[in-house]
């Protein structure tokens, strides 16, 4: 495996690559690999010749009073993960590689980054958007692989794609979750033991939703049991659960289009997303 740490030295390597008729599949990460983050390189893998994986804790989609300077990394753990996984490279960029001068251009995507993650967390989907652009011109990758985990992250890197015309193709890999159901996150190893058990009703709520909206209940009725059921756990700080059109991340009041259901909870310092999605067809 490869290990490559400058932004110089990754386009060189990626346009020699693609010189050689090589397809480069890519999974962008912040590290701290999990199983999720495994998943997406079986992925990249079934859809490429040379499979590039990032490893880069943006600064820019971090606000001030979040957990930039706490988040977890061991980038030898992450570097054994990814070479048993069959990684061909590793990109690991320092910031000042990738943002050697104060950065006066961003990639703004509307609309789609003002719900959910976006009402709160003001700048974080900029600074997505633009550290994805970036790495996507150094990396030159011809498909891009996200977890559904971070559905509103897709919606936004998927609208960029098209509106920019960048040629990359974007896949959706699906949320992998622990033998309890909770979501696999680099975060999850800052819960508490207490708040690791408490934090499955996540979980639970998304999937008696899920249920309720195919028996047809009211979008309304499911997501206040869902409500009524997470503020009544321990710890639990219920920051937002809400029934969203997809990918468009429109208002729904009747299951008329695909339907993501998305929630954002803190256990003490430590903030948890998950979300599922409920087809139409289904």
């Amino acid at each position: 495996m490869e290990r490559i740490s400058t932004v110089s030295a990754m386009q060189a390597r990626a346009e020699a690559l693609r010189l050689d008729g090589r397809r480069i599949g890519f999974i962008p990460t912040m590290g701290y690999l999990h199983e999720g983050h495994l998943s997406l390189i079986d992925e990249a893998k079934r859809d490429s010749d040379i499979t590039i994986l990032s490893i880069f804790v943006n600064p820019a989609q971090f606000g001030p009073n979040e957990d930039y300077n706490s988040y977890p990394g061991d980038i030898a753990r992450d570097e054994l993960l990814a070479e048993k996984r069959g990684v061909d490279i590793v990109f690991y960029p320092s910031v000042e590689e990738m943002y050697p001068h104060k950065q006066l251009t961003w990639v703004n995507v509307e609309t789609v980054t003002e719900v959910l993650c976006g009402a709160s967390r003001d700048g974080h989907f900029r600074g997505v958007s633009t550290v994805v652009a970036k790495l996507f011109n150094i990396v030159k990758p011809h498909v891009a692989v996200f977890g559904q985990k971070d559905a509103q992250q897709v919606a936004v890197i998927q609208k960029m794609v098209d509106d920019l015309n960048m040629n990359v193709i974007i896949r959706i890999a699906p949320i992998v979750r622990e033998p309890n159901g909770l979501a696999m996150s680099s975060r999850n190893i800052r819960l508490t033991p207490e708040d690791r058990k408490n934090a499955v009703i996540l979980s639970q709520v998304l999937f008696r939703a899920k249920d309720g909206i195919l028996k047809g209940e009211s979008i309304s009725s499911v997501l206040a049991a869902a409500t009524k059921d997470i503020q009544a756990v321990a710890h639990a700080d219920l920051e937002y659960i809400e029934a969203l059109s997809y990918p468009d991340l429109g208002p729904m009041t009747d299951f008329n289009n695909d339907l993501l259901i998305a929630l954002a909870v803190r256990f003490g310092n430590v903030r948890l997303i998950d979300n599922i999605l409920i087809k139409k067809s289904s």
